[in-house]
This record gives structure tokens, C-alpha cells and sequence, in this order.
């Protein structure tokens, strides 16, 4: 099988180091050249242009937002020129609407069409380790999912619609952000009171909250680090607003998300654009007077 991948960011170029080592047939296409290339010395072949990869048996997209793929795949008609048959497997996470759009556009077309984002930082995906949430029409996933084992932990299916499985990933970074939001607080509370947010952070993770989540962002809001090694403040931010929207569109009020919201809106304001999305954690700080 043929397997066509474009944009390889940090998430999207461990996974498709994932399809080298299973070695597949893989070809890539990036809108800068120097990962592409980096890649083509690991194994993969370079696409001298998105049409070609878009010739292949199925096609990977991990472009990071709607405006990104409506720019890259529909704005130049790579999608009306695809051949027929093609599956095409989206990664990202995009808004419900616009993947309700792309699954239309596809169909109209005769591709295959499954929306497939992932939960993981890019260490996980470099390590084959992504849980993938997965909805499509049944056939196209089933095509899909021996693809996206080769770097998936685990597929979690949510439906044969499409946008499912992107309301499911946006739940679910919204919960993220909550946890993240809750150990800001609190950190803060533990701080004006002269108690250890490191202990605090210890005694959640190993009692009541001995969660991954916890225990990965934890330690990053006790100590307020915030390297941009995972994921962006401005991909959170992205991400809550379309939580937002999911909400507003299906009638589902989403309090906790407006909280969250402002305070990734006050974080940009203070320069926080580039640092990982727990420097939302640095609000609640000055708003204790730190």
C-alpha cells in the first residue's frame, strides 16, 4: 500500500516515522522542505508536489487548523483532483463544522473520509504510543484502521459519522484544560498559604488524582515551567473555542469553558503565545498576587 502524509510538524513527523518502521511505501510533503527531507533520509520518498500525494492509496493529514487545510487541500483543488478512491485520514483536531464539510466534500467526490485525532504530545507519537479517536463511515474506517495501528496504542472508535470523533477530542481537551485549570487554583491557594505546591502536586497524584494528566502537567504548574516542547497555548486556545462552538451548536452550555477561555485570552496578553498551554496556569498566579 501507497501511503501519502502531509504536515510533519513535531506530532506529525513521529507518526510518520512510525509508518518507515513498519515500512510502508511512504510519500510526504511538507509546506517547508526540511522535514520532508529529513525524512527522505530515513526512508520516505518526497512528493514533488500535494497532487502526487494525493495519488496514493490513502493519505495522512496532520495540518494543525481548519484554516490550515482549507488553504493546503481545498483552496488549491487538491481534493477535486485526488483519485478516486483514495482515503483520506484527518489527525488534526479541526472544528465539528468543518469536518461535517470535509466529510461532504469527500463523499461528492468518491474519497474515503475518516477523522481520526490524536491524544499524545510528540514523544508519544515518535513512540508509536498515540491513542487515536476514530469516526467514519464503517468501510472507510475499516480501511483505515490497520493504517493507523502502526502508530497507535490503542483506536478508539466513536461513530460512523465523521465529526464524532472530533467532538470526542475536543471533550476531551476540554476536560485537559480543566484538570489544568484546577491544579492552577489550587497551586495558587497552596502558595499564598505557604505550603509546597510540589507536595500539594504529590499528594494529588498519589492519591486522588493518580491520573496521567495530573501527573504529567502537575509537576509543570508547581514550577511554572512552560517549555514549548508539547503542546501550544495558542492550539489550547484554538481548541477550547471550538469546544465552545460544539457546545453552542448542539445547545450544550459549557461554563467552565468560558473561565478557560478569558484566561487563555489573558495569557496571550502577557506574551504567552509560544510557551506550552499549562502557562495558562501563570493567570491564576497573578491573580493571587504573585
Amino acid at each position: 500500500m501507497r501511503i501519502g502524509f502531509v504536515g510533519l510538524g513535531r506530532m506529525g513527523a513521529g507518526m510518520a516515522r512510525s509508518l518507515i518502521r513498519a515500512g510502508q511505501d511512504l510519500i510526504v510533503w511538507n509546506r517547508s522542505p526540511a522535514p520532508a527531507e529529513e525524512l527522505v533520509r530515513e526512508g520516505a520518498r518526497r512528493a514533488r508536489g500535494l497532487s502526487e500525494v494525493f495519488e496514493s492509496d490513502a493519505v495522512i493529514t496532520m495540518l494543525a487548523t481548519d484554516a490550515a487545510i482549507r488553504e493546503t487541500l481545498l483552496g488549491q483543488g487538491i481534493i477535486d483532483r485526488a483519485r478516486p478512491g483514495t482515503l483520506h485520514i484527518v489527525s488534526a483536531t479541526i472544528s465539528v463544522p468543518f469536518a461535517q464539510e470535509l466529510e461532504r466534500i469527500h463523499h461528492a467526490r468518491g474519497l474515503g473520509y475518516v477523522s481520526a485525532p490524536v491524544l499524545g504530545r510528540p514523544d508519544v507519537a515518535a513512540a508509536g504510543e498515540l491513542n487515536l479517536l476514530v469516526a467514519g463511515e464503517r468501510g472507510a474506517v475499516e480501511r483505515a484502521t490497520p493504517i493507523l495501528n502502526m502508530f497507535a496504542k490503542k483506536v478508539w472508535p466513536f461513530g460512523e459519522k465523521a465529526a464524532m470523533a472530533n467532538v470526542a477530542k475536543l471533550a476531551t481537551n476540554f476536560a485537559l484544560g480543566c484538570a489544568i485549570e484546577t491544579m492552577s487554583e489550587t497551586c495558587a491557594l497552596a502558595r499564598r498559604n505557604e505550603i509546597d505546591p510540589d507536595a500539594l502536586i504529590e499528594l494529588f497524584t498519589g492519591t486522588l488524582f493518580a491520573a496521567p494528566a495530573y501527573k504529567l502537567y502537575g509537576p509543570v504548574v508547581a514550577n511554572q515551567t512552560f517549555e514549548p516542547t508539547g503542546f501550544l497555548l495558542t492550539h489550547g486556545f484554538k481548541d477550547i473555542r471550538q469546544a465552545m462552538e460544539a457546545g453552542e451548536l448542539s445547545n450544550v452550555p459549557l461554563p467552565f469553558a468560558s473561565v478557560l477561555r478569558d484566561n487563555f485570552v489573558d495569557a496571550l496578553a502577557h506574551g504567552d503565545a509560544e510557551k506550552d498551554w499549562a502557562a495558562i496556569s501563570a493567570v491564576a498566579l497573578r491573580r493571587a498576587g504573585f
